[in-house]
């Protein structure tokens, strides 16, 4: 039972990373005006900032696992993202900032440790659910955002007590992760010497590379829905309810991602098709000016965003040779590098807002880049295995050829 106990703490805390992000970006106009900041491209900083410190903090996770061991470099995690909620007492837009960059840090080391702690207490058959489920965990946070930030900040009567709930909040579970957690063997198991697998030696490996370069224009399209998208207007499907639909029905595309993963055995078909189908719904979503179909094609969109999470996830801990040790160093390059890309299209995007003055420009680049995950595809290698009548069918037939 300890593991579940572990699982549902580790979700907990990157659903709450999750929706302190988000509600201080909701919160970006009441956080500006407060400290007197202003300009699309300036808002952005309260997003950028936190990639920034995940670009870092990513990289940096494998180190402090290897030197912390899993209990107390999660333990990290979970103090870094509760220290986000100090910016409730910022003094200036720069402090606030620096409160960012902390909560940007926790989250980095938070997502990149689910992978060796997933890999060494759940069998091959349990991943595909728990990938899934944990794959989720950002959009629950920002759902849970999206539907309680106005309560909240209406009932608690400020931003600052909105950021400084969350802070609270995950401090406790920091408390309980520290009570339950264990150390255990990155090597793969305790019989295996301890394996010495760095940074250095994932940087020599193509698939490290290909992975985030596949992810970072959907990671890109993701964060504009909530970052970008409600700052623009015009479009058939009102901005302020565009994050509401993509993410709800991203959810149910969750639980079916979780299903295909389970029972389909390949996983670059799912990564392929589910990539093509979202850049034509997201783009369908924002040229419809007909509400119905704008609607219907978000909410598809956001579906086809998140269908494919569980089988990107799961096809690196499907390869042959992977241990918590490598995983986890695949991981912090496929965070790292997934966001330092988004970091400068999403600025880059908010500069070409400000300079055209058309907002809408940044949605479609933000739609035109999640064309990412269905190119990079193609240079991905499959792990998941066709079963065995399936290569006996295809062996009759090229021996009757």
């Amino acid at each position: 039972m300890k593991k579940y106990l572990l699982e549902i703490l580790m979700f907990s805390a990157y659903a709450l990373f999750a929706a302190s992000w988000v509600s201080g970006a909701l919160l970006t106009p009441a956080i500006q005006a407060s400290f007197g900041e202003a300009g699309l491209a300036n808002a952005t900083w309260g997003s950028n900032v936190i990639t920034l410190a995940k670009i870092v903090g990513n990289l940096g996770a494998a180190v402090l696992l290897m030197r912390l061991g899993a209990k107390r470099a999660f333990t990290l995690a979970m103090l870094l993202i509760a220290a986000g909620g100090f910016g409730a007492l910022a003094g200036d837009y720069s402090t606030w900032l620096l409160s960012r960059l902390a909560l940007g840090l926790g989250g980095a080391l938070a997502i990149v440790y689910f992978n060796p702690v997933v890999l060494h207490y759940f069998s091959a058959q349990d991943r595909p659910l728990i990938n899934g489920v944990n794959a989720a965990a950002f959009n629950s946070g920002n759902l849970l955002a999206l539907l309680s930030t106005g309560a909240l900040a209406a009932w608690l009567g400020s931003w600052q007590s909105v950021v400084a709930l969350y802070g609270v909040m995950v401090a406790a579970l920091a408390i309980l992760w520290w009570l339950s957690a264990e150390n255990f063997p990155l090597s793969g198991g305790p019989e295996k010497p301890e394996e010495k697998y760095g940074l250095r030696h994932g940087i020599r490996e193509g698939f490290n590379w290909w992975l985030p370069l596949a992810y970072c224009g959907v990671l890109f399209c993701y964060i504009a829905v909530f970052a970008l998208f409600p700052l623009i207007d015009g479009f058939a499907v009102a901005s302020s309810h565009l994050s509401a639909v993509m993410i709800a029905a991203g959810m149910v595309g969750t639980v079916a991602g979780i299903l295909v993963t389970k029972r389909y055995p390949l996983r670059l078909p799912v990564l392929r098709y589910a990539g093509l189908a979202l850049v034509i719904f997201a783009a369908l979503m924002l040229v419809s000016r007909n509400a119905t179909i704008a609607y219907s094609a978000a909410a598809l969109a956001g579906f086809f965003m998140f269908l494919p999470m569980t089988a990107l996830v799961t096809l690196p801990q499907e390869l042959p040779g992977m241990t918590p040790a490598r995983i986890t160093v695949t991981f912090a390059m496929f965070w790292s590098i997934s966001y330092g890309v988004e970091t400068v299209l999403m600025y880059g995007a908010g500069l070409l807002a400000d300079v055209s003055g058309e907002p809408a420009y940044a949605a479609y680049l933000a739609v035109a880049c999640s064309a990412s995950l269905f190119v990079f595809s193609f240079l991905l290698p499959e792990s998941g295995k066709q079963p065995v009548s399936v290569k006996a069918e295809n062996g009759a037939e090229n021996a009757t050829a």
